[in-house]
């Protein structure tokens, strides 16, 4: 359930996908104003996740309203790419599934549109989390709602811990260094703490996790670089991983090279006392089925970081129902797109229907509030999860602070540039200045 970062548009991908869009745009220009009357059915566009409940929950859509809907997917290797080739055609298009880290780029590129002007949809956000609304703005306007999202978590072993003689679960990341150095004295880990900082896509999340739980930010209010700041910045969560590394030796040098996966598998093999991991891998790693952990694997708030701005905050993520400039061109196809994002994204008969089908039937994270309350929800968190942990950790969440149309490119080099200082091949204070620089840079250059 996790999605790749955006990548910088350039010139060539323009081109490709223009001469890809040459046959959409042959094929969708018989459409013109016919595709545009009121009769025509809403396209929708999604990744091939979820398909059976996607295709019953449109099929209840339109008996309810009267609106057809034309539903198609793609897997999600070739979504993106499929996606932007649509755009570039004007192929018949009007709601599809967005990433939050596409936001950005499909914004600026104007192939997709607020929705703030429906009121019926900003209705929503008052039930919604903060980070999962926040996540779906851009330059103070937003684009759609919730499909589903979820946040960086916490774990623990809690046997490996009870045999070390450890009764309290840390709350902060100096007790989590504390408790550590006791199971490996024991002998019982190693590495007890497992951080997957490979390069690939969930580096950011397990980066912003830390960074917020101790109290700081990669950037500042106005988008400027904030990572390089000792107090406010990036400085304490990377400080902490190289001393947890070469200090203490509590976590593996080859977490440069781990993999979320990879780090998973050794986590539910009873590797490691701790993990940082997404939330919804709490399902698997209680499955007896498939963990050797089950039943023992304990979901605690994020540990917070020393000083008066460690919080127990960390990072969420979200994917959300969006409207097209297509749909927006015309207020009837608008209306009825409209419709169907509050059908998915918000109630349908009154109820959060979709969002809680998501959660119960494949485990995917909603964002609204009321289903913390929902009796089946409650029931289905607690056969593998305190859902009590959860509520209150989602509600710490944040968005993303830098997601932007250059935050693919950067990635490159901070990514780079922590994985130096892990190796002990750069400091901490020179890695996040080369992280900060970058970013300046790539900043001014889209200004």
């Amino acid at each position: 359930m996790k999605y790749g970062r955006v990548r910088k548009f350039a010139r060539r991908e323009f081109l490709k996908y223009s001469a890809a869009a040459a046959t959409v745009g042959a094929i969708s220009q018989g459409f013109g104003g016919a595709a545009r009357a009121a009769g025509d059915p809403v396209n929708f566009y999604a990744w091939s996740a979820a398909v059976d409940q996607v295709k019953s929950h449109v099929a209840a859509f339109e008996a309810s309203t009267g609106i057809k809907v034309a539903y198609s997917n793609n897997p999600w290797a070739q979504y993106r790419e499929a996606a932007i080739t649509k755009f570039v055609g004007n192929a018949p298009l009007d709601m599809l599934w967005v990433s939050d880290s596409w936001l950005p780029e499909w914004a600026e590129a104007g192939w997709i549109k607020p929705v703030d002007d429906f009121d019926f949809l900003m209705k929503y956000n008052s039930d919604a989390e903060t980070f999962c609304t926040d996540s779906m703005t851009y330059k103070g306007q937003q684009y759609g709602l919730t499909y589903y999202t979820d946040f960086m978590g916490f774990m623990c072993d809690e046997v490996t811990l009870n045999n070390a003689g450890i009764g309290k679960k840390p709350e902060t990341w100096d007790e989590v260094t504390e408790q550590a150095l006791k199971i490996k004295a024991k002998g019982t880990s190693e590495y007890p703490v497992m951080l997957a900082l490979a390069q690939e896509s969930w580096l950011i999340e397990f980066m912003a996790a830390m960074v917020y739980s101790n109290g700081g930010s990669f950037t500042d209010g106005n988008g400027n670089a904030l990572m390089h700041h000792k107090d406010d910045g990036a400085v304490k969560a990377l400080q902490w991983i190289v001393d947890a590394v070469h200090k203490h030796k509590i976590v593996s040098p080859g977490s440069v090279e781990t993999g979320e996966l990879t780090g998973l598998k050794a986590f539910a093999s009873g590797n490691h006392a701790f993990a940082l991991l997404p939330k919804y891998r709490m399902r698997m790693l209680n499955d007896p089925a498939q963990s050797q952990i089950a039943g023992r694997c304990k979901q605690i708030l994020m540990p917070r970081g020393s000083g008066p701005k460690g919080s127990h905050a960390t990072v969420g993520w979200m994917r959300f129902h969006g409207m097209t400039s297509y749909a927006r061109a015309d207020k009837q196809r608008a209306e009825n797109a409209a419709r169907l994002i509050e059908w998915f994204g918000g109630k349908a008969d009154g109820e959060y229907k979709f969002q809680k089908i998501l959660f119960t039937d494949i485990g995917a994270g909603f964002g609204v509030k009321p289903l913390f309350k929902d009796p089946e929800v409650r029931a289905t968190y607690s056969s593998y999860t305190d859902i009590n942990v959860i509520e209150q950790q989602q509600g710490l969440a944040r968005k993303k602070d830098v997601v932007t149309p250059w935050f693919g490119e950067w990635m490159e080099t901070n990514g780079a540039a922590w994985q130096k200082a892990v190796l002990q091949q750069s400091s901490v204070e020179d890695a996040l200045k080369a992280s900060a620089e970058k970013w300046d840079e790539l900043k001014k250059e889209n200004s």
